[in-house]
Formats: structure tokens, sequence, C-alpha cells
């Protein structure tokens, strides 16, 4: 697991995941790092008028806010088609013993 000097980078798989998903969509093109900081600001500020300390322990949940967000605006997925991967997650993880991967099955869509 990477880590800076006091913590892991990364604390759980999805948020390696989560930035290695930014980095692959922003290197072929289909949003600039300046949008990409717009849009990560942006949740941040939302969460934080909502009440979120800011303690640094959700920083990858605004993340992953902000790239369903961007996903979104530049037409790369559909709002029904975040809902319906988040409604089969929490199926999957409702079927899956605790301690094994949960496993999603993919969608024409999603090649």
């Amino acid at each position: 697991m990477l880590r800076d000097d006091a913590a892991p980078v990364f604390t759980a798989p999805w948020q390696a995941q989560a930035f290695a998903m930014t980095l692959a969509l922003h290197e072929r093109g289909l949003f600039t790092w300046t949008e990409w900081a717009d849009h990560l600001n942006q949740a941040i500020a939302d969460a934080q008028s909502a009440g979120d300390p800011d303690r640094g322990d959700t920083y990858y949940a605004h993340w992953l806010t902000a790239l369903e967000r961007i996903s979104t605006a530049k037409g790369l997925v559909t709002s029904a088609m975040l809902t319906r991967r988040r409604d089969e997650w929490d199926e999957a993880a409702r079927a899956t013993p605790h301690g094994h991967p949960i496993e999603l099955g993919r969608h024409a869509e999603d090649e």
C-alpha cells in the first residue's frame, strides 16, 4: 500500500480504484485537470456545507462524488446508470459472505 510520511495514502482498495479511474479518464483526454480540481473542490465544499467535519477521513468519498459528477457532466455515464450500479453493489454486498470479495457482473455499456 502506498504511504505518505504519516499514514497510508489509500485506506481501502476502492479509494485506489477511484484514484486510478480518475487518472485514466484524464489521461484519455476526457477532462482537464483544472476541470477535475473544480469538481473535487465543489464536492468538498458541498460536504462541508452539509456538516462534514473535514477530518480527512472522508476525502476519498468526496473524490468519488467528484468522479461521479464529472463523469455525468461529460456524458460518460448517466445518473440512471450510477443508481443502477449502486443498487447492484448493495445487492451483491448483502449476498456475499463476510470476508469474500464482492463481485459485480459487467453490462454492455460498461465496455
